[in-house]
């Protein structure tokens, strides 16, 4: 997991994440207001929150639960205590503190403190220190010089990629430079290597997946330039590019413009091109698109091919090899296309409602990324085009969003197979609601709370720790803005809920969920107190880690799950006036000493619900799983080599293993898939990689990834290729001539180009196109709708490193992030 946390005066307000992969470092930031220059001393505290004095009423608390709460005794205490190590910064006057952990089980964390100059002042430039650490950030020495004491920028000052790699960016003036420099270290950080870039960066460098010697980067002049050596020597790829994306193996994507960069990708003039062989030669997949991504084993692009219709969306699942046209509802110039989630077997893409509803329709894939079904209606997407959609990394096949209903009331569903079928949260286990709540369910706060301020972090769940997964939420009829967050957790990958912690909590998750750490969220005062669960949240114990509480700032641990050490981050008020950085690093194994053995772990069938068909229990997407894992009354450590273990048995076919297919629904009160109104027939024409298809449905199909086998079976769709449908291979379209043409395709438009030629000759002919021509650009600058995709948990922003083999992404050649305004496809 690849986490950024930002803080604002000493109160978390802002936390971003996205999916990545134990092989790279995790970087996170943390913030401080800077000292008043003006009385020379600290900005006051948070003030407090007023909103009950202005009329709003203060949120109130919601049902309650209990949950186990066990005192340290001295022994443990005294252990605690012998395993805490504080660090504070003295005389660092870092505004922004940024950390990073280097390698996998190396120890190794970067820090890098950076103070810039207020724009408002006459100062210039900034100051930045850099320290290392080699115990898991139990202590830390200063190594600024070991880059000269140069001035690492803050904004993507720091990468690591696979291995021990390490990118530092020196922030250098364009002015009077000829390039900027970076400082490269693989040794973690031990030593560094200046180098002197021919370019000025405008965005971080980006490393392979694999390989740390392949880098690209994006320079300001729009130059993708490639190094082959971990920056050495750098070679220009291509001139006026706009974004980019590594592909699978060593393919690299990139769109450019012929003319400018400067809103290409507005007038749709941008050309598709790859390169297989690290930029010896090219291949032109398409031309005319707005922008284009890749995420999971999928490349996609918008183009506008027709005036008389809006833009089209193309995927294509080999590279770009061959392409076809999404089968979509159409969107109108008032909508958007946002790709949620997605991998080498499926999409998850919403279809915005026309107007400002808030909500629109989710539909999931086949494996090709052509064919789409409709998955979940009235799904959320918020004023500032947030989803709320979160995959639980914990158990195979379970996603979890909110959809906004026709009371215009927020609730949760969850699916467990991939999106065929959603339903409400059960209620939580030790909550009851009252006899005034209809409806009584637990409603999962999201990224739409987040941004709100609700909530401190969103639902959290680790791949390593099986079934365990940490939100926060209300129980009630709906989710609720007024009533205060609580933290519930699941360990069978959200089918079953139990209340762990009153009011918002950050919270963490070590020894492949062995161990769950939590601090209160502090919206005004301090901190000292750390709690600690070693059954999965069902008994909590209390920690105080300091003698003299901080200002919160954030909760850190190694990526991966695999440490049992957690630091908080704050700073504390000096006497000078001056704010402190302060570290606290607590390390549990010295608490936990005892390795777990065979006794300590259990079979645990996933999936396995009370009441279900005996000879389905546990089936989910063809395949049952049972799982090794640790027994909540077991206190003992997984340790570092723990490695998930599971067996599979495939499952007999029923229809839950079943989509409905494109132009169908499932009906509200059967399990059947229903045609659509709007389709009038069984038959539909499809033009795929580059032949006309006729395809035949019963309306079914299987769900991508689904293993199933034998059991229920219905009408298999049949292809017939009929005749050649254009040109759907790469390179892509012919190019363009001198001059614009219109093609006639119909039969009509046929007729009406014989009866124009022979009646008015060529003058006419040529004032047709003409007009033809006109009318395009102006159904293009006017109509043209704007397709928007946000891929949740793809890359890192500060790192530059795809979160897996085969997810990448680009609209900005760095990373898709939640925060998905920034990648438009237009």
């Amino acid at each position: 997991m690849i986490w950024r946390l930002v803080v604002l005066g000493g109160v978390c307000v802002l936390l971003l994440g996205a999916e990545g992969s134990s092989r790279g470092g995790r970087t996170v930031t943390f913030h401080r207001p800077q000292q008043d220059e003006s009385q020379g001393q600290a900005r006051a505290r948070p003030r407090r929150d007023m909103s009950s004095s202005s009329g709003t009423p203060r949120p109130f608390h919601g049902p309650p639960f209990t949950s186990c709460r066990t005192p340290l005794n001295p022994v443990e205490h005294k252990v605690l205590d012998d395993n805490t190590y504080e660090t504070g910064f003295n005389g660092d006057d870092g505004s922004h503190v940024i950390l990073t952990w280097v390698g996998d089980g190396t120890g190794v964390v970067l820090v890098l403190s950076t103070f810039s100059a207020p724009i408002d002042t006459f100062l210039e430039g900034g100051s930045s220190r850099l320290y290392r650490s080699m115990d898991y950030a139990k202590s830390f020495h200063d190594i600024s010089h070991r880059i000269n004491n140069t001035f690492i920028r803050e904004e993507f000052g720091v990468s690591v990629g696979p291995g021990s790699s390490v990118i530092l960016t020196a922030d250098v003036p364009v002015v009077d430079n000829p390039g900027g420099v970076i400082f490269t270290s693989t040794d973690a950080g031990a030593t560094f290597k200046y180098i002197q870039l021919p370019f000025h960066l405008a965005e971080p460098i980006t490393y392979h997946f694999l390989n740390p010697d392949y880098l690209v980067a994006l320079s300001i002049d729009d130059s993708l330039w490639l190094s082959l050596d971990f920056g050495a020597k750098w070679t220009k790829v291509h001139d006026g590019v706009h974004s980019f994306s590594w592909g699978a193996g060593i393919n690299l994507f990139f769109s450019y413009s012929r003319t400018d960069t400067v809103y290409a990708n507005e007038r749709g003039d941008l050309v598709l091109k790859r390169t297989k062989d690290l930029g010896q030669t090219f291949t032109t997949i398409h031309e005319d698109i707005y922008s284009f991504g890749y995420i999971g084993a999928f490349l996609f692009f918008s183009v506008m091919e027709d005036s008389r219709s809006p833009r089209v969306m193309y995927f294509s699942s080999d590279q770009g090899d061959t392409f076809s046209r999404a089968l979509l509802p159409s969107a109108s110039t008032e909508q958007f296309y946002s790709i949620l989630d997605g991998d080498e077997d499926m999409l998850f893409m919403h279809v915005d409602n026309p107007g400002d509803t808030f909500f629109g329709t989710m539909y999931t894939s086949d494996d090709r990324g052509i064919l789409f079904s409709k998955s979940l209606e009235r799904h959320l997407f918020d004023g500032q085009r947030k989803s709320d959609f979160t995959n639980i990394t914990s158990l195979r096949g379970v996603y979890l969003t909110n959809k906004l209903d026709k009371d215009g009331r927020i609730r949760s569903v969850i699916s467990f197979n991939r999106g065929g079928a959603w339903r409400q949260l059960n209620k939580p286990d030790n909550v009851e609601c009252g006899e005034q709540v209809k409806n009584c369910n637990l409603h999962i706060h999201g990224e739409h709370s987040r941004k709100n301020n609700i909530i401190p972090m969103l639902a959290l769940s680790e791949p390593t720790a099986i079934g365990l997964v940490i939100a926060h939420g209300t129980v009630g009829d709906s989710l609720s803005s007024s009533q205060h967050p609580d933290v519930f957790v699941s360990s069978d990958g959200g089918y079953n809920w139990r209340g762990t912690l009153k009011g918002p909590h950050h919270y963490s998750i070590l020894d492949s969920g062995g161990l769950i750490v939590a601090v209160e969220a502090q919206h005004e005062g301090q901190v000292k107190t750390i709690k600690f669960s070693t059954d999965e949240g069902q008994c909590w114990k209390s920690y105080n880690f300091t003698v003299q509480p901080f200002f919160f700032a954030g909760l850190a641990s190694e990526p991966g799950t695999k440490a049992m050490n957690v630091s908080v981050w704050g700073f504390r008020p000096e006497e000078d006036g001056q704010p402190m950085w302060v570290a606290v690093t607590i390390d549990f194994q010295s608490l936990i000493t005892r390795e777990c053995n065979d006794q300590d772990y259990e079979e645990w069938l996933a999936h396995a619900t009370v009441g279900g068909e005996l000879e389905r229990e546990g089936c989910l997407l063809g395949v049952r799983e049972t799982y090794r894992r640790l027994k909540k009354q077991s206190l003992c450590r997984n340790g570092r080599g723990f490695v998930v273990s599971k067996k599979q048995s495939p499952c007999l076919c029923t229809r839950e293993d079943y989509l409905c297919d494109y132009g169908y629904y499932r009906h509200v009160n059967t399990s059947e898939c229903v045609r659509q109104p709007s389709a009038a027939n069984k038959t539909l024409e499809l033009c795929l990689n580059g032949e006309e298809d006729e395809l035949l449905t019963a309306g079914y199909r299987k769900v991508p990834s689904d293993r199933c086998e034998g059991g229920f079976s219905p009408q298999h769709a049949v292809q017939t290729v009929i005749n050649p449908c254009g040109v759907k291979t790469s390179p892509g379209p012919p190019a363009r001539s001198s001059s614009p043409v219109t093609h006639f395709d119909t039969p009509r438009e046929r007729l009406v180009l014989i009866l124009v030629c022979a009646g008015a000759g060529v003058i006419v002919l040529i004032a047709i196109v003409s007009a033809v021509f006109a009318v395009k650009r102006v159904v293009y600058r006017n109509r043209a709708p704007v397709y928007r995709f946000s891929n949740l948990q793809i890359l890192d922003e500060a790192n530059g490193i795809p979160a897996d083999l085969e997810s990448a992404t680009s609209s900005n050649g760095t990373a898709c992030g939640q925060d998905s305004d920034d990648d438009l496809i237009k």
